[in-house]
């Protein structure tokens, strides 16, 4: 009996717009949601998905399967976003900082971050996971609001796990004077 991996795997090395399909229905939100948390803004974040997606269909014969699917595309993500942060300025005159993600979740149950961002101190969070360094913010999405294990954080950043475990450690007593009430 063959696995979902082994039948995306399948998929993309045969270039099957019908599995292509099935994972921009079941990942474009997710990838939007991250794009939009590691970039730190919305705008051009749109083109990189479609960016994201062409080369999924290029490059997919090298998705072998044996792993989950969403460390990899997660990574093919993040590694297009630092090529275009390389070659864009990080902000443009023609950004609209009321551009909000307008997509809704492709799984019926809500992450851990949407069950966080329900409480009285969403905003407040947002706001501080915005100060945060771009190392800290992506490792704490990754693991809290992707779900994803350090493991496969560690595949997705490349950087150990010790690191990974570290920028998460690090990130969350960043954030725990705001919580408190302290001075950060």
């Amino acid at each position: 009996m063959e696995s979902d991996t082994e039948r995306i795997a399948l998929g993309l090395r045969q270039k099957d717009v019908a599995v292509l399909e099935k994972l921009v229905e079941q990942y474009q939100y997710r990838l939007v949601r991250y794009l939009v948390s590691l970039l730190g803004r919305r705008d051009g974040v749109d083109d990189l998905v479609q960016d994201i997606w062409l080369r999924v269909l290029e490059r997919g014969e090298s998705y072998n399967g044996l792993s989950r699917f969403e460390p990899w595309l997660f990574r093919v993500a993040r590694n297009l976003a630092l090529d275009a942060m390389r070659k864009r300025p990080m902000f443009s005159l023609d950004s609209n900082e009321e551009d909000v993600v307008r997509s809704s979740p492709a799984s019926s149950e809500p992450s851990p971050y949407t069950l966080a961002a329900r409480t009285q101190d969403a905003e407040r969070l947002a706001h501080t996971l915005e100060t945060l360094e771009p190392l800290f913010r992506e490792a704490l999405m990754l693991r809290f609001q992707e779900d994803l294990s350090l493991q496969e954080i560690s595949v997705i950043v490349g950087a150990p796990v010790s690191t990974v475990a570290s920028r998460i450690y690090r990130g969350l007593a960043m954030l725990r004077p705001q919580f408190e009430g302290e001075p950060a």
